[in-house]
């Protein structure tokens, strides 16, 4: 895990190194100056040797002057690391989803990954600054300050060995105890995350539902659960200042009183009472600093569990070693297919799929809800693999294809429409970067979009807001059947893109396709008969098979299921009428 965690730093490689250089200086110039103090005292001060004190005190003011500096430098360049360390991380891992399929991202929540990317980040981030810093510093500052205290007093510094190891296990006791806590608060986040973000996107349906309150109720009951756990973990780090404090005071206490015994037999002087009791300190300090990157380290162990999982998430769709690089044409041949979306235990949603469609036709598809209409579709530009058989595009194995190569050649309007905040230009643009004017134009006319854009007053500089919630859903369906034509795909596909439109803007959307792009494969998706009966051919989907292929006029001879769905919308609009 750390290694991997390390492979995140990169260019700030250089200040992680200097850091620990920095800290180990400026603790070598803070163990030096109660060694100068002591000697002081002893020579300078209890002798009255104005020499040697100004000697000395001048080597103090050099030894007080290099600690801070380089003291400051280690606070610089920590923070240079630390942070460069998160920006990395964070752009590693946001890299790594986009390459995911649709089946990682379904294995991880999207409010599990926003977690991921800022709480679990930011735990890692504090706990690496204390690693370089605090790590490096309190072990060097123990080592060489119990060095120098056994050459002062062995016997006064029997205490040190003493207290060091007990303060030491009762820390690992108190992390251990705090870990599986911390480990369930971070779980916990990820349900507060989902909560705030269904709220935030579906606001307007809680508040049409007068829902509010209930919402209140559900983010109450991940916030106390939250609450509870960090207090359960909190008590148990709470024992860890106390816990120092009683340390560094008996020790302190203990010095004082051998030490005031040694100075009355002789055998232990005021400055080297002083220096002890300074390095007692450093000691006793630099365990409580440990004792800090034990809590740090202990938030971030889980942290850094969850952001390793991400890194090192497989995807589930790659290249082959030398993919195909150019789609031929538009034609799609399905060839004993199946598909499952939980692979172990095989429940396949798509069975038993054979269709062959030539370039440049409008192919139909109708069904009932939950006949894997979308996921049938959704195989062609391998948003997902198939489990058993072959799909081909162009003649080529999907596999076998560069996967942007296939993707920039299959353009596809999802059942649930997405537009970003900026202009109408940047989210067309979505589909073709260097698309002229002309072109956003020509595409939106095709989709019906343009009559309704020359109606804002900034026209197609008018900004979106995030989600396009400031345009209608039949406005937002037209602006994302544009950007698809704008890639100018051999296959174009619609999955119910147009059910928030009325019938005659419908029929002149496929209108304007018939005449302007026939050389591209359409593929339609709709629950109304009138938007796919005059498409070549019409596949009709139940239970996730094919129970039958044909034109409008063949289909409502002969099939049951479109005969039913035809009359029952014949009959609904005569009524409406």
């Amino acid at each position: 895990m750390i290694k991997r965690l390390l492979k995140s730093l990169k260019q700030y490689k250089k200040e992680t190194i200097l850091t620990p250089i920095c800290m180990i200086l400026e603790v070598f110039m803070e163990i030096a100056i109660p060694f100068l103090l002591a000697k002081l005292i002893d020579e300078g001060i209890t002798q009255s040797d104005t020499n040697v004190i100004i000697k000395l005190g001048i080597l103090l003011l050099a030894a007080a002057f290099l600690s801070l500096f380089f003291g400051t430098r280690a606070g610089k360049f920590s923070a240079i690391a630390s942070c460069g360390f998160a920006k990395n991380l964070r752009q590693d891992m946001y890299e790594k989803i986009q390459d995911y399929s649709f089946f990682n991202i379904d294995k991880f929540s999207t409010s599990s990954l926003v977690t991921r990317l800022t709480t679990d980040v930011t735990n890692v981030q504090q706990a690496f600054m204390m690693l370089i810093k605090g790590a490096v510093r309190a072990p060097i500052t123990i080592i060489f300050a119990m060095v120098m205290s056994f050459l002062v007093n062995p016997k006064i510094a029997l205490i040190f060995l003493i207290a060091a190891p007990i303060l030491g296990v009762l820390l690992i006791v108190i992390a251990r105890t705090a870990h599986p806590i911390f480990q369930r608060v971070f779980n916990t986040y990820d349900d507060l995350n989902n909560v705030v973000q269904e709220n935030v996107k579906g606001i307007r349906v809680v508040k049409s539902f007068v829902k509010e309150n209930a919402e209140i109720q559900k983010f109450e009951k991940v916030s106390e659960s939250i609450y509870k756990d960090f207090s359960k973990a909190e008590a148990v780090l709470a024992f860890n200042n106390p816990l120092m404090q009683f340390m560094v005071y008996t020790c302190i206490t203990l010095i004082s009183w051998f030490g005031a015994k040694f100075i009355v037999g002789g055998t232990l002087t005021t400055g080297e009472l002083t220096s002890l009791i300074s390095y007692a300190m450093q000691i006793l300090s630099s365990l409580m600093l440990l004792s800090m990157v034990f809590v740090m380290v202990t938030m971030a162990i889980e942290s850094a569990t969850r952001i390793v999982e991400v890194l090192e998430e497989v995807p589930d769709l790659r290249n082959p070693e030398n993919p195909v690089t150019e789609v031929k044409d538009g034609s799609i041949e399905f060839k004993n297919v199946a598909f499952s979306y939980v692979k172990e235990n095989r429940k396949f949603c798509l069975k038993n799929v054979n269709l062959n469609i030539k370039s440049g036709q409008t192919i139909g598809i109708i069904g009932g809800t939950g006949s894997s209409k979308s996921t049938l579709v959704q195989l062609i530009p391998r948003l997902y693999d198939v489990t058993k058989g072959t799909l081909k595009v162009g003649g080529v194995d999907v596999k076998d294809y560069d996967i942007k190569t296939l993707r920039d050649q299959v353009s596809m309007v999802l059942q649930k429409n997405e537009l970003f905040s900026g202009t109408i230009k940047e989210n067309l643009r979505w589909g073709n970067e260097n698309a002229t004017d002309e072109e956003l134009v020509r595409a939106c006319q095709l989709a019906q979009a343009d009559e309704f854009i020359e109606g804002f007053p900034k026209k197609y500089d008018t900004y979106i807001e995030q989600g396009g919630t400031n345009v209608s859903g039949g406005q937002k369906q037209r602006l994302c059947i544009a950007r698809a034509i704008l890639k100018k795909p051999k296959i174009l596909i619609l999955d119910d893109s147009t059910s928030a439109v009325d019938t005659k803007t419908d029929s002149l959307i496929r209108k304007a396709f018939r005449e302007e792009i026939p050389n591209t494969t359409k593929i339609i998706i709709a629950q109304r008969i009138s938007s796919v009966q005059d498409s070549d051919q019409i596949i009709v989907l139940d239970n996730g098979e094919i129970n039958a292929v044909g034109t409008h006029e063949e289909l409502l001879k002969t099939n049951n299921i479109y005969q039913e769905v035809y009359y029952s919308q014949i009959k609904g609009g005569s009524e409406n009428e």
